[in-house]
């Protein structure tokens, strides 16, 4: 246990931990520099306590950056600690959480120390879909030290006084802090998408110990099940009723109705987070048009994909299927946003996904729950991508386009020649509709494996995620995929 139980760096740590659980490790560790009378300078554990503990049982192997030790600053000593829990974690199978709080490079050890940080960078490749890694931002997280996060899993952010930056604001042309804080919180959660959580120091070791229960410990472990006492086949009734709001219709099936979203602020037209379905954890990606607050207010939502929200998708499904953890798709999307911005990254971003979703050997389980329509519905894990089971709701529609606009098309000589040309379109829209738009249309070409009636939803995925939990899917041998 470590003798510094007062500095903040192990306050976290005991924060976080069982009571009573954290072994530390390399607290004598010194840095060997004596450049610029770096000899004179008290450095204790070289400004980063490391070690291993439990939460809820579980092993974790943890490293907190102390600022108030030469600023929390990597140096050649503080980064072969980390390395160290990294090499350990490794040979022991189990999840790494960093705290950091952190000036940067020390610039006293000059090149030693950017090697360090360059074979930190290579520890944190080499465990990448080996082991989770999560951090938490909860001082200065600048410069180099702002891939750490990026090449980890999950990202919690301290809501007040983190920041988080490559450059920091005003640095950037023609802005300053004030205008726009880049490496607020905010921004990073909301705008750039790099943050997973945004909350006080509190909420944030909270939410950590509840990811902690949603994924395995690594990539080698089957899907997490925990025992619970919510009842398999109970009934959701009226659950379609909220279709539009993607986190009512998780929350309503899971068990205990916990969601364990994640970036949240970010496209919220894209959700993705983690529930249990009878005690198994499943990934959740799904298609949202309507958010509703605290008090019963409701924001809409465009019902297109976006590149942000592809983009945290495909994130998310990558995770997933490197820790083994089953995937569901809520699919409700009618298209692509349509602007010159959004058109310079969305063909990559679409495949991006595609590539995610088929690649994917994890069992995937779609449910349609409005309109799908074309290229949106397909990359939404559909059934000529992979979708090990797909379900649809009643008076749901999949389709290439909708009703009316494919009846404008089809039918364009009878609807020019009729006397009431709007008539005429809602007529052959409701033609097209039922011979080639509808859900039961799909199913007679196999294409979704069940209509199902939205009250028994929870008791339909349920079945599907445990009859597909041997599943064993082999891909072609190759090195990787050579596309995003």
């Amino acid at each position: 246990m470590s003798s510094r139980a007062t500095s903040l760096a192990s306050t976290r740590i005991a924060s976080l931990l069982d009571e009573n659980s954290f072994v530390e490790l390399g607290g004598s560790v010194k840095a060997r520099s004596t450049d610029f009378n770096m000899q004179q300078e008290a450095a204790p554990s070289d400004g980063v306590v490391t070690g291993y503990g439990v939460i809820d049982g579980n092993l974790v192997f943890v490293y907190s950056q102390d600022a108030a030790v030469l600023g929390g600053t990597v140096g050649e000593m503080h980064a072969k600690k980390i390395m160290g829990i990294y090499k350990m974690a490794m040979k022991m199978g189990a999840p790494i959480i960093g705290m950091i709080d952190c000036a940067g490079l020390r610039l006293q050890e000059a090149t030693d120390a950017l090697n360090a940080f360059g074979e930190l960078f290579a520890a944190q490749i080499d465990a990448s879909g080996v082991v989770p890694q999560i951090t938490a931002v909860f001082g200065n997280c600048g410069g180099g030290m702002a891939l750490v996060p990026a090449l980890t899993d999950f990202t919690f952010m301290e809501k007040d006084k983190a920041k988080l930056f490559v450059n920091s604001p005003n640095a950037l042309d023609g802005n300053r802090t004030e205008k726009c804080d880049t490496a607020s919180a905010a921004f990073q959660s909301a705008e750039a998408g790099n943050v997973d959580f945004v909350g006080s120091e509190d909420e944030i070791i909270a939410a950590i110990r509840d990811l902690i229960g949603f994924i395995p410990e690594n990539c080698d472990d089957e899907a997490l099940y925990a025992s619970g006492e919510d009842d398999i086949n109970r009934l959701v009734g009226g659950v379609e009723n909220g279709a539009g709001d993607a986190v009512y219709v998780l929350q309503t099936i899971a068990d205990d109705s916990d969601l364990f979203e994640l970036k949240a602020d970010h496209a919220k037209e894209m959700v993705t987070g983690f529930i249990k379905l009878g005690g198994q954890t499943v990934g959740c990606i799904a298609n949202r048009s309507i958010v509703t607050d605290e008090e019963g207010k409701e924001e809409k939502l465009d019902t297109r994909l976006t590149v942000q929200g592809l983009e945290k998708a495909a994130g998310f499904a990558r995770f997933c299927d490197a820790f083994n953890i089953p995937i569901l798709t809520l699919s409700s999307a009618t298209g692509f946003k349509t602007d010159v911005c959004s058109e310079k990254r969305m063909a990559r971003a679409a495949a991006s996904l595609v590539k995610t979703i088929a690649d994917a050997t994890v069992p995937k389980v779609n449910l349609v729950t409005g309109n799908a329509f074309g290229t949106a519905y397909l990359i939404m894990n559909s059934k000529s991508l992979g979708a090990d089971l797909s379900f649809a709701w009643p008076d749901t529609s999949v389709s290439v386009m909708d009703a009316q606009s494919a009846a404008k098309i089809i039918y364009a000589d009878e609807i020019a020649k009729s006397d009431d040309p709007v008539a005429a379109i809602n007529e052959k829209a409701k033609e097209y509709a039922l011979l080639s738009a509808s859900a039961a249309s799909a199913a007679s070409r196999g294409y979704i494996d069940s209509i199902i009636d939205p009250a028994q939803t929870r008791k339909h995925l349920v079945a599907a995620f445990e009859m597909l939990y041997t599943k064993k899917e082999e891909k072609p041998a190759k090195k990787h995929s050579a596309v995003l």
